[in-house]
């Protein structure tokens, strides 16, 4: 059935402060296995991440077990790491008043989670830290998701689409393809948007905000009647 207005809400440095994340996860490394270890999964990391185009913190990992050669006591300590990423508290992490914006805009339309990312951690960050039940279900999780819209409004459709990300780069994509048909919001949260590069090369949204929970008072209905 075809909604009047989809919200697409991104999760990662959007709903969820995804740097506390990474400084936690420094932080564990660093007191097990030391700072030039820990610095040499990040370096994985983020090498990884430009090569998928998705962070992969599980495949970081598995391919950083491979590099360095631990005694049996390391190894040991190494397996568990994938227990603290996947038990991590990440509603400990959800910014102030994100599920409450979720609840809010569910009354204006319809709310569905649209985040890059792996089918196992990802899917397990949005489980845990209770976005997947405050949209009953409604997630999509893609490598690159600008590249599957289509898709989504196979399965989601709607006269409108309201998108919420702190990338200006896929604002700026989801923009291009789909012109008035979307609105565009930029919340000024995590190291992206905060970037004066990244900031600089791209046009500027519908509306930027300083943080997620300043739409539960945003005009959004004129907003989409603008854009329409």
């Amino acid at each position: 059935m075809s909604a009047e207005l989809v919200f697409l809400l991104d999760v990662d440095n959007t709903l969820l402060d995804n740097d506390r994340v990474i400084d936690d996860l420094r932080r564990h490394l660093q007191a097990e296995f030391g700072i030039a270890n820990a610095n040499r999964y990040f370096a994985i990391f983020e090498a990884l991440r430009d090569e998928l185009g998705y962070a992969n913190y599980l495949g970081a990992l598995q391919r950083y077990r491979s590099e360095i050669e631990l005694d049996p006591t390391g190894d040991c300590r190494l397996l568990r790491m994938s227990d603290f990423l996947l038990d991590y508290p990440f509603a400990d992490r959800l910014y102030p008043g994100a599920l409450e914006v979720i609840a809010h805009l569910d009354r204006l339309g319809r709310c569905v989670i649209l985040t890059d990312g792996d089918v196992v951690f990802q899917p397990r960050k949005v489980q845990r830290s209770g976005l997947w039940d405050a949209v009953d279900g409604r997630v999509l999780i893609y490598v690159h998701k600008e590249q599957r819209l289509d898709a989504v409004q196979q399965l989601y459709p709607a006269r409108h689409y309201v998108l919420v990300d702190d990338k200006l780069r896929i604002l700026s994509a989801v923009k291009s393809a789909w012109q008035q048909r979307v609105s565009t919001v930029f919340p000024r949260q995590g190291h992206y948007a905060h970037d004066p590069k990244i900031v600089a090369a791209h046009p500027a949204p519908d509306l930027s905000i300083d943080r997620i929970g300043e739409l539960a008072d945003a005009d959004l209905m004129t907003l989409t009647k603008e854009s329409a």
